[in-house]
């Protein structure tokens, strides 16, 4: 869905332990580079031992781990990128109060013309914008395609995949509390192209 090659550079922000980070240098393949960025928040409370084991592994040799900020998350050699995925995280970046409208003209920036943006997060219920960014984990998607198209992007594909129709959205879906509920939220997957490629 996503097009990604072997050769390929792109990022993950956001990454956490490296589980999507390690998908993307497997898909990249050793001519490829994956920028995995986290910033401080994540690293000192979730993810700084799962992270730091994980790139010792083989299949991550082309990671370049990037510690900075989500306002501007990739250092000036991350240019011209493919791909930039943000997975499951654009909701916390409201609660956290990170400038969305200078990381998303980052990502657009650091991005060759054609390249992608991926989104992917879980679905708030019609009307509650930001709401509930912090409270149920969710943020509602016409928002999302409102701020990102605002810094540029064209949505160009949405993929169904990960959708859950019979999720009734008014629960937290934090992997930390959703129990046996974990995996079945309605995530939206949203393909956003920088123009000109």
């Amino acid at each position: 869905f996503f097009g990604i090659q072997p050769g390929m550079k792109v990022a993950e922000l956001m990454a956490g332990g490296g589980y999507t980070a390690e998908l993307l240098a497997r898909a990249v393949g050793p001519s490829g580079v994956v920028y995995g960025q986290n910033n401080r928040f994540v690293l000192e409370r979730f993810a700084e031992k799962p992270w730091s084991e994980r790139l010792k592994k083989p299949a991550m040799k082309q990671v370049v781990r990037v510690d900075r900020e989500l306002d501007d998350p990739l250092p000036p050699e991350a240019r011209d990128l493919d791909a930039v995925f943000l997975v499951l995280f654009y909701h916390d970046a409201v609660w956290m109060e990170v400038d969305r409208a200078a990381m998303n003209r980052a990502i657009f920036r650091a991005l060759k013309p054609g390249g992608v943006y991926a989104i992917i997060d879980h679905a708030g219920r019609d009307g509650t914008g930001v709401t509930e960014v912090k409270t149920l984990h969710r943020i509602e998607e016409k928002v999302v395609r409102q701020e990102i198209e605002q810094a540029g992007f064209r949505l160009a594909a949405e993929a169904s995949f990960l959708r859950t129709p019979s999720d009734t959205r008014d629960w937290n879906a934090s992997p930390m509390v959703a129990g046996d509920k974990r995996g079945m939220s309605d995530r939206f997957v949203l393909k956003f192209v920088k123009p000109g490629g």
